[in-house]
C-alpha cells in the first residue's frame, strides 16, 4: 500500500448534535472516494463508522471512528465524532488532532444550541471549517434562510459554495459555483454527472459567483485591488484567495445538500481537498523539552517534516477482547516504522512498537510506515494511554495532553453476584482506558463503588460494553452522599477506663476539651499535660484513641471533621495503666465531649456551572434555588448564558434530567466539589434517620 506523503494529507473532524446526518455524511464521502464498495446506512447499521453494537443497536455514534479515503492524489482521514453531549470527550480528542473541521448543520434542526458551542471549540483550537447543511430535501428547509441564520449565531462570513436546484422533497441537485456546473448524483455510481448550467438557472447563478467573489476579495486587499480594476478573479485567483482565506480562519464556505441523497457531497469533497490545509501549512507544534512536567520546563517546537525526530499523540484507545489494543496516532514529526521501539515520554517508559495499520472503519490495512501528519493505528502498545505523547527517546519531548471534563453523573454500583467483583472492577478499568471521561472510584467514607460519566447515556453504554466485552453485570443506585459531622461549641468530658482482673488490670484516665475549627481545617490534637498527670508516652495512646472514635460521630455516625481535640489532665497507675488503656479512655472521653458540643450535619457542596439559552435562564435558576442552591454570578457568553452557584450534592443527583428537560437538551453543565457547610436543622432528623435505617439493613451496628 502506498504511504502518503506529507502534502497530501487531510485530517478533518466531522462535528455536530446528534441526528444531523454525521455518520450518513461520511458514509456518502468515503463512498464518493471509492473507497467503499456499497453505501451503507445508520438505519440498518451497515455504515462503516458505527460498527459497535451499540452503536448499530441505538443508530446513533458512541465513539469516533476513522475512515481513511483517497481521493485523486489526497489522503483524507475523516474523523467521526458523537454528536451527543454525553461523549464531548471523544469530539475534544478528534479536535485535538486534526487541521479542519466540517460543522453539519441540519436545516431541520437549525442553528441548536450545540452548534455554537462546537463552533466555539473549534474556533479555540484555531482550525479552519467548511460548515455542510443538511436536510435541505426535506419540506419546509431553505438553504439561504440557513446561511443567514449561520452568520447572525455564528458571526461568520460565510461563502455560500452550492446553489440548490429544488427545494424540499424537489431537491435534485445543486450548482456548484466554483466549478460552474450542475452536479447531479448517480444512483448506482460513486461520482455525479457533471452538466452546465442551464438558461434558467444562469442569472441566478452568475450573482450568486458575484458575490462569492466579492466576499473572498474583501479579505486580501491585493485581490480586492485586483477585483475593482478587472471586475472579475480568474478562477485559480479566486480559488487561491478562498484557499487563504480558509486556512486564516475568515472565510467559513457553506455547502447545501442531502448526506442521505449524496447531494452536495462532491462539492463538500472538494472543498476539503482544495481549501483544508495539509499538516505541512499547519503552524509549528509547541511541546516541552524532555519528559519531566516541571514548570518552566524549556518549550521546543517540531516541525511536521519526515527529517525531524519522530513524535506522535495518542488520541483513542481501543481494547478488544479478540483483536487486542489499538492505539489510534496523530504523528506530528518523523517518520514512525512499524515495529520500532518508541518511547512514552508521558509515562516515561519504553514501547515496543506494533504494526502499523491504516483506518477504515474497523478494517485496518497494514502499513510499513506512516509519514509525518498522518493519522494511523498502533498495535499491541502496553502502558500507552490516550493523551500520551510517543517520541524517539534520544530526543524525547512531551505535548500537552488532551483535557477531559469532569464526570457530571454518578451511581454507585454492585456487582449482581460475588464472582462478578473481580470482572466489574478489571472490566471498567479497561473502558476507562479507552474512554478517559468515564471515572470509577471506591469511596472510602460510604464504602461504594461509583462510576461517573458525561450523562445516563454515557453511563448506559459504559454498562452495556462491560457486559458484552467482561460478561460483568451490576446493578445501579443513587450513590450514598458523604456527610461529615462537626461541632458548635467547646466542650470537656472525662473519659476513664477501669477493668479489674485476677491479674493486672487496665487504667487510663483523661480530661478532653474539645472545640470547633475553620471549615476544612480537617482536625487537630493538642498535649496540654503539666506535671506529669499521665505519663507522656501514654498520650500518643489517647489521641489514636480520639482519632478512631472520630470516625463515627453522635449524629448518623458519619466522620467528624474541622475540630480541635485537647488533652489536659487526667491520671494513671504505675501498674495497671497501658496504651490500650489509655487509647479506650480517649476514645470514651472524645464521645462524651462530642455530645455535649452540639454536634451538626455537614453536607458537600458542590461548584456548579450551567451553560443554557438565554431564553431558559430563569427556569434555571429557579430550578437551583428550589434545590437550595446560591446563585454566585450570571455571566452572558454570546447566545449562552453561564449560571455559576453552590449546591448541596444530594440536590444534584438528579440533576441531568432536568437541566434537558428545562432546555430542550441543549443546556450543559460542569460540577466539582468545593466545600462542606451545615445541612438546615429541619433537614437533618430525616437525613440520619434514613442513614440509620439503611446501616440496620446493611446488618452495621
Amino acid at each position: 500500500m502506498n504511504v502518503p506523503s506529507t502534502e497530501s494529507i487531510r485530517n478533518v473532524a466531522v462535528v455536530s448534535n446528534a441526528g444531523s446526518g454525521k455518520t450518513s455524511l461520511v458514509e456518502a464521502l468515503a463512498y464518493g472516494a471509492g473507497s467503499l464498495p456499497t453505501l451503507g446506512s445508520v438505519l440498518t447499521g451497515t455504515t462503516a463508522s458505527d460498527f459497535e453494537p451499540e452503536e448499530i443497536h441505538r443508530q446513533t455514534s458512541l465513539s469516533t471512528s476513522v475512515l481513511r479515503c483517497s481521493v485523486n492524489d489526497t489522503t483524507l482521514n475523516l474523523l467521526d465524532t458523537p454528536g451527543s453531549p454525553s461523549f464531548t470527550g471523544e469530539t475534544r480528542s478528534a479536535l485535538r488532532v486534526v487541521d479542519g473541521a466540517i460543522l453539519v448543520v441540519s436545516a431541520v434542526m437549525g442553528v441548536r444550541s450545540e452548534i455554537q458551542r462546537l463552533w466555539t471549540s473549534i474556533h479555540d483550537a484555531g482550525l479552519p471549517c467548511v460548515v455542510f447543511v443538511n436536510d435541505l430535501d426535506k419540506d419546509g428547509t431553505d438553504f439561504a434562510q440557513m446561511v443567514d441564520a449561520l452568520v447572525k449565531e455564528l458571526e461568520i462570513t460565510a461563502i455560500p459554495m452550492t446553489l440548490p436546484i429544488g427545494a424540499g422533497a424537489q431537491l435534485t441537485d445543486v450548482v456548484d459555483l466554483l466549478r460552474n456546473c450542475v452536479l447531479t448524483p448517480h444512483s448506482d455510481r460513486p461520482l455525479p454527472q457533471e452538466t452546465p448550467v442551464s438558461a434558467q438557472w444562469r442569472d441566478q447563478v452568475d450573482q450568486a459567483r458575484r458575490r462569492l467573489t466579492e466576499l473572498v476579495a474583501e479579505e486580501d486587499e491585493s485581490l480586492l485591488d485586483r477585483y475593482l480594476t478587472d471586475g472579475e478573479l480568474g478562477d485559480e485567483v479566486l480559488l487561491e484567495g478562498l484557499r487563504m482565506g480558509v486556512q486564516r480562519g475568515v472565510l467559513v464556505p457553506i455547502v447545501g445538500g442531502s448526506a442521505l441523497r449524496r447531494i452536495g457531497v462532491s462539492t463538500l469533497m472538494n472543498c476539503l481537498t482544495d481549501l483544508m490545509p495539509s499538516p505541512l501549512r499547519r503552524a509549528q507544534f509547541v511541546a516541552i523539552h524532555g519528559t519531566g512536567g516541571a514548570e518552566g520546563a524549556a518549550q521546543i517546537t517540531r516541525q511536521p517534516l519526515g527529517t525531524e525526530p519522530v513524535s506522535a499523540v495518542v488520541f483513542k484507545t481501543l481494547i478488544d477482547p479478540f483483536v487486542g489494543r489499538l492505539s489510534y496516532v496523530r504523528v506530528y514529526s518523523g517518520t514512525l516504522e512499524a515495529d520500532t521501539a518508541l518511547y512514552n515520554a508521558t509515562r516515561q517508559v519504553r514501547e515496543r512498537g506494533g504494526h502499523l495499520f491504516s483506518i477504515l472503519g474497523k478494517k485496518y490495512t497494514p502499513i510499513p510506515r506512516a509519514m509525518a501528519g498522518d493519522i494511523v493505528a498502533i498495535g499491541k502498545l502496553k502502558d500507552s494511554l490516550t493523551g500520551d505523547t510517543l517520541c524517539d527517546e534520544r530526543a524525547p519531548i512531551r505535548y500537552p495532553g488532551i483535557q477531559f471534563a469532569k464526570p457530571v453523573l454518578s451511581f454507585a454500583i454492585e456487582p449482581k453476584s460475588n464472582a462478578d467483583i473481580e470482572k466489574v472492577s478489571l472490566g471498567l478499568h479497561k473502558l476507562i482506558e479507552e474512554d478517559p471521561s468515564l471515572e470509577f472510584v471506591r469511596h472510602l467514607e460510604t464504602k461504594e463503588m461509583v462510576l461517573g460519566g458525561m450523562g445516563q447515556l454515557h453511563i448506559d453504554v459504559a454498562l452495556e460494553k462491560l457486559h458484552r466485552k467482561y460478561g460483568a453485570d451490576v446493578t445501579l443506585h443513587a450513590p450514598k452522599i458523604p456527610y461529615r459531622e462537626s461541632i458548635r461549641s467547646v466542650a470537656q468530658a472525662q473519659g476513664k477506663y477501669k477493668k479489674q482482673t485476677g491479674g493486672h488490670g487496665q487504667y487510663g484516665d483523661c480530661w478532653l476539651e474539645v472545640g470547633p475549627l475553620p471549615r476544612g481545617k480537617g482536625f487537630e490534637f493538642n498535649n496540654n499535660i503539666v506535671g506529669g498527670a499521665i505519663p507522656r508516652n501514654f498520650v500518643p495512646a489517647v489521641e489514636k484513641g480520639v482519632v478512631e472514635a472520630l470516625h463515627e460521630g453522635p449524629l448518623g455516625g458519619y466522620p467528624v471533621v474541622d475540630l480541635r481535640v485537647s488533652v489536659y489532665d487526667g491520671s494513671y497507675h504505675v501498674v495497671d495503666s497501658s496504651e490500650m488503656a489509655f487509647k479506650i479512655a480517649g476514645s470514651m472521653g472524645v464521645k462524651k465531649a462530642l455530645e455535649a458540643a452540639h454536634p451538626i450535619l455537614l453536607e458537600p457542596l458542590m461548584s456548579v456551572e450551567v451553560d443554557v439559552p438565554a431564553d431558559c435562564v430563569g427556569a434555571v435558576l429557579g430550578d437551583l434555588n428550589g434545590r437550595r442552591g446560591r446563585i454566585v454570578m450570571v455571566v452572558a457568553n454570546g447566545h449562552m448564558e453561564t449560571v455559576k452557584a453552590l449546591v448541596p450534592h444530594a440536590e444534584m443527583l438528579t440533576y441531568a434530567p432536568s437541566l434537558n428537560s428545562m432546555t430542550g437538551g441543549r443546556g450543559s453543565y460542569l460540577m466539582e466539589s468545593a466545600q462542606y457547610e451545615e445541612v438546615p436543622k429541619e433537614l437533618v432528623g430525616r437525613i440520619v434517620e434514613e442513614h440509620k435505617a439503611a446501616r440496620h439493613v446493611a446488618g452495621v451496628h
